[in-house]
């Protein structure tokens, strides 16, 4: 079975009960999970079937402990994951949005044990033993200077043993702040576009290549266009799969996918009908996870890896995701292919 690995911060996810306000849940209870991109598609992959592995730097502490059992109930292997005495758990708040009022996402993450553990902490020769992808996201590098070079080392690593690397871009302007004097935007460009040249496979959005990477993307230019422009600059980059959102309200967006195979100078679109248009969005945090997490599984599975087939699967997979609740996507394979196949009545199944 092939292998994946991931690489970045896990954190606890505070939320208040259904659509409350913050002020309006506290004091008082919240509900409390985990979550991280890197650890949702690591989650999701496992919950599928698939073989996948997440390493981060954890503190030594019982909620941590909490966090490693939680993934290892996804079926997700933990044995690399870093315990270190230095360093915290990150959190971060999310208050749901509805209709016209918009979600919000407060951090709290400096100090993580993932942003200080240097690379030297981590087992790279038994992380990458029989791996067949290796995943990272944008977010990670975003934290600190030493999670952004920790990061480009891991992708090193990843690259001298033959294992394909591909990079969910996940533009956050909020985390890029630890070089002063540059922008958000400025050292995210300068940051991602040094790790590119190792990369095998982009996925983010149009805003994600324009914001991170300097693409150029003209009002009339089209998702061939910019893709294409991706794989000239990064000639590594032989798949280029984006996600396209259209929010008519917080708990009302259409959503597709799409796959670029530079080889063959095609791009993929799914679903065949054109978008899913998910009414009563229940959780939208954690679809490109989910997104990422389907293409990367279906790129691996034989019956499922043909472009076409695999961004069907994909964006299925990241639909799903909006009706979840938690940034972890607990759909199976037979969910997300019934729903490749047009099963999308929600019906109970009895």
């Amino acid at each position: 079975m092939s292998r994946v690995v991931t690489f970045g911060e896990i954190m606890a996810r505070l939320a208040p009960p259904g659509f409350q306000r913050f002020q309006q849940a506290m004091p008082g209870s919240v509900n409390v999970t985990f979550a991280g991109a890197e650890a949702s598609i690591a989650a999701s992959i496992a919950f599928m079937g698939g073989d996948a592995a997440f390493v981060t730097a954890l503190p030594d502490h019982a909620i941590a402990d909490a966090c490693v059992a939680n993934l290892r109930a996804m079926g997700v292997e933990t044995r690399h994951i870093v315990r270190t005495t230095d360093g915290r758990l990150g959190l971060y708040f999310y208050e749901a949005g509805a209709n016209q009022r918009p979600a919000q996402v407060i951090y709290d993450r400096d100090g993580a044990s993932v942003a200080i553990a240097s690379a030297d902490v981590y087992d790279w020769n038994a992380i990458f033993e029989g791996a067949d992808w290796f995943v990272i996201s944008g977010i990670t590098p975003a934290i600190s200077r030493n999670a952004a070079e920790v990061t480009a080392h891991a992708i090193h690593e990843a690259s001298t043993r033959g294992v394909k690397v591909a990079c969910d871009m996940n533009f956050r302007s909020k985390l890029w702040r630890w070089e002063p004097g540059l922008s958000a935007r400025e050292l995210a460009t300068r940051t991602m576009r040094g790790l590119m040249p190792m990369v095998d496979m982009f996925i983010g959005g149009v805003e994600d290549a324009v914001q991170m990477l300097g693409i150029e993307s003209r009002e009339d230019a089209s998702l061939t266009d910019v893709a294409r422009q991706i794989t000239q600059h990064f000639p590594r980059v032989s798949r280029v799969a984006m996600t396209v959102r259209q929010g008519i309200s917080a708990s009302r967006n259409t959503f597709r996918g799409v796959l670029y195979d530079a080889k063959a100078d095609t791009l993929f679109s799914a679903p065949n009908e054109g978008t899913y248009d998910i009414v009563n969005i229940v959780d939208r945090l954690g679809a490109g996870d989910a997104f990422t997490a389907g293409l990367i599984f279906a790129l691996m599975d034989e019956e499922l890896r043909e472009p076409s087939t695999a961004v069907a699967f994909a964006t299925a997979a990241g639909c799903l995701a909006h009706s979840i609740e938690g940034d972890f996507n607990f759909s199976t394979r037979a969910e997300i292919k019934a729903l490749m196949a047009g099963d999308a009545s929600g019906r109970v199944r009895r």
